[in-house]
C-alpha cells in the first residue's frame, strides 16, 4: 500500500489499538474524520467513486482484527434496525447524506420485545457516527450515491453468520420487533 490517506488511517488506528475505551473511540473517530477528507485524486478513492461498489473491504488488520469497509448506497436505500452484536462500529460519510436512527429495546409484561425510536441524525459528508456494543440503529440514504466507510472492531460477517450475535428487527403492524418472534 503506497503512502496515502488510507495507509495513514490504517497506520494511525493500528498505533492506538487496544481494548474499547473512550480514548480509543475518540482516536478512531479522529482518524476517520481525516480519511473522509482524502482527495479524490488518490487512486483508491477515485476507484471507489468510479466503480461504486455496494460493498468493498478496504482493509483488514491481520492481527488486531479491525476492518474498514466501503459501501456505495443509492438514495432511498433503507437498512432496518439492527445491532452489531459485541462489536462497536463507526460510520463515516465521504459523499452524500444518510439518516441514522437510534432505538431502545423495550420488553413488555409478557416478554414481548419492541423498539422505541430514540432519535434520528442526518449524517453528511465529512461526518461520523459511533455505535457501541448493543446500540440499535437503522440507516436511510437521503442523497446518493452516498459513499460510506464502515469501521468495525471485528469481522461482522463472522459475528452475524457464524456466531449469530447480530440482532435484526422487523416491522409488524407499525412496531419494530424481533425478527424471530
Amino acid at each position: 500500500m503506497t503512502d496515502n490517506s488510507l495507509k495513514k488511517f490504517t497506520d494511525g488506528v493500528g498505533s492506538i489499538w487496544g481494548p474499547l475505551t473512550s480514548e480509543l473511540v475518540a482516536g478512531c473517530r479522529q482518524h476517520l474524520e481525516e480519511l473522509v477528507k482524502a482527495p479524490d485524486s488518490e487512486e483508491w478513492l477515485a476507484a471507489l467513486h468510479r466503480q461504486a461498489p455496494p460493498y468493498e473491504e478496504l482493509f483488514r488488520h491481520p492481527t488486531q482484527g479491525f476492518v474498514l469497509l466501503a459501501h456505495t448506497e443509492s438514495a432511498g436505500l433503507y437498512r432496518p434496525p439492527h445491532d452489531h452484536g459485541r462489536a462497536w462500529v463507526i460510520y463515516a460519510i465521504q459523499q452524500g447524506e444518510v439518516e441514522m436512527g437510534t432505538y431502545a429495546r423495550v420488553e413488555d409484561r409478557n416478554g414481548g420485545v419492541k423498539l422505541v425510536k430514540r432519535n434520528s441524525t442526518r449524517v453528511r459528508a465529512g461526518q461520523v457516527q459511533v455505535y457501541l456494543p448493543g446500540d440499535i440503529h437503522d440507516t436511510r440514504c437521503l442523497s446518493g450515491p452516498a459513499l460510506l466507510f464502515r469501521f468495525t472492531e471485528r469481522d461482522l460477517q463472522k459475528e452475524d453468520k457464524e456466531e449469530h450475535r447480530v440482532t435484526r428487527y422487523v416491522e409488524r403492524e407499525g412496531v419494530w420487533t424481533l425478527k424471530a418472534s
